[in-house]
């Protein structure tokens, strides 16, 4: 159960409709997800965060499907269900095949075993490595 209540469309304050609208025509949807829906409590926070996902998420040096595998990797760490939900469905709708999914799994279950290895060792960062 959600921390605050989530704020359809017709009960969101103006500046939070607004932000609404443009989540809705960016992404070719009839309506939001239940995040921006949370976030609507703050309009502030709304605006803000959809700012910088527009800007995070842009294709730039690294393709659309890539930022999208990382976001997963990222909500995969911080245990965060909702955006791996929403992430992998993302994923999916920029072409993410079940054999890259099958992938990027097992590269994250590869990296957090080594991490909790290379942390509990507490094995020093070599010179070269840190050139």
């Amino acid at each position: 159960m959600a921390t605050v209540r989530l704020l359809p469309h017709a009960e969101a304050s103006p500046d939070a409709q607004r932000v609404f609208e443009d989540i809705k025509r960016v992404r070719g949807v009839d309506d939001v997800n239940n995040f921006w829906k949370a976030l609507a409590n703050s309009p502030a926070l709304l605006q803000g965060v959809w700012s910088q996902a527009q800007q995070a998420m842009q294709p730039g040096a690294l393709d659309a499907l890539t930022k999208e595998l990382i976001h997963i990797a990222v909500s995969t760490a911080n245990g965060c269900e909702y955006c791996i939900h929403s992430h992998t469905a993302a994923a999916r709708a920029k072409g993410m095949t079940d054999e890259q999914h099958a992938e990027l799994l097992a590269v994250i279950a590869m990296a957090s075993q080594t991490n909790a290895l290379a942390n509990a060792l507490q094995v020093p960062v070599d010179e070269v490595l840190k050139k």
